[in-house]
């Protein structure tokens, strides 16, 4: 058993139900970029102030995430270029809970994070009509999206840790074992740990936030979408990540690693049979419309 897992096993445990109740879907968010030893010192320190959700007995859950972009990578250039009104496209599995969901993921201009989803009915890379309704009735793109094709950019994977304090005000996501994919490359984070506070309004003052705060930890923009195709995709935009891609370069030198990927080796966004069939999904497949 690992330090993080036994720490982990010190929490209360609440159900997904219960969970629920605190989704805050529509809040803010602060991000923070530390490593397995700090996460493992955080954690002690408020073991006895949060609930940890537990599914099955487990308490660290596995995830995978397709994101969608234009062909012109819209959506990334517009986060990289710090448009205050931005979003992302994806679909999630959440593999311990049997749940795969298409989501949309809004910031304003605000600051405030708004998230819409819906369960996904196609499990693989292609919309369905209903799929595509959603998208449709919530997008602002200048396209209608049953004449377009909206392709899949990247693939991670991670496990996650999720914390609900014990106000139900505030919940949290940690996320270690990042790993990232191109269409020929593997991107590994090793010791890299991120941490996502959702609150639906700003408050410094909570357990988690001073416990950083003690251990010098302080927020950073961080997405897993964005950074994993910087460091996969050289030929992108990126200028005004740099400083940042240095900054994790340096703190994780020993823990970074870039990795080809073999062709027989390329992932599929499902790998448990219990989320769909598509075994056979070829990264260079496009997600279009079902039935077009």
């Amino acid at each position: 058993m690992t330090p993080i897992t036994a720490v982990t096993q010190q929490f209360d445990a609440i159900s997904l139900n219960e969970m629920n109740e605190v989704a805050l879907l529509n809040r803010f968010d602060s991000k923070y970029q530390l490593s397995v030893s700090e996460l493992y010192e955080v954690l002690e320190a408020i073991k006895n102030n949060y609930y940890i959700l537990e599914i099955n007995g487990k308490r660290i859950h596995s995830y995978q995430t397709m994101y969608y972009d234009t062909g012109a990578d819209t959506l990334y250039t517009n986060h990289h270029n710090g448009k205050l009104n931005r979003m992302k496209i994806r679909k999630r599995a959440y593999m311990d809970s049997g749940l795969v969901f298409l989501e949309i993921k809004k910031k304003n201009n605000k600051s405030k994070t708004k998230k819409l989803r819906m369960i996904a009915e196609n499990k693989t890379a292609s919309f369905s009509a209903k799929e595509l309704h959603f998208l449709s009735e919530n997008t602002d793109f200048d396209f209608h999206l049953s004449n377009f094709t909206l392709p899949v950019k990247n693939i991670n994977s991670f496990e996650r840790i999720t914390l609900v304090n014990k106000d139900f005000s505030e919940r949290c996501t940690i996320d270690i074992h990042l790993v990232s994919y191109s269409k020929s490359k593997k991107l590994e984070l090793g010791n890299m740990v991120v941490v996502e506070l959702k609150q639906g309004r700003v408050n410094e003052k909570t357990p988690l936030c001073l416990a950083l705060n003690n251990y010098r930890i302080k927020p950073c923009g961080f997405s897993k979408y964005c950074i994993g195709r910087a460091f996969l995709e050289p030929s992108l935009k990126q200028n005004l990540f740099k400083e940042r891609l240095i900054q994790l370069r340096k703190q994780f030198k020993n823990e970074i690693a870039l990795t080809p990927l073999h062709k027989k080796s390329a992932l599929t966004f499902i790998e448990n049979k219990n989320y769909g069939s598509d075994t056979g999904y070829d990264y260079q497949r496009t997600a279009q419309v079902a039935g077009h």
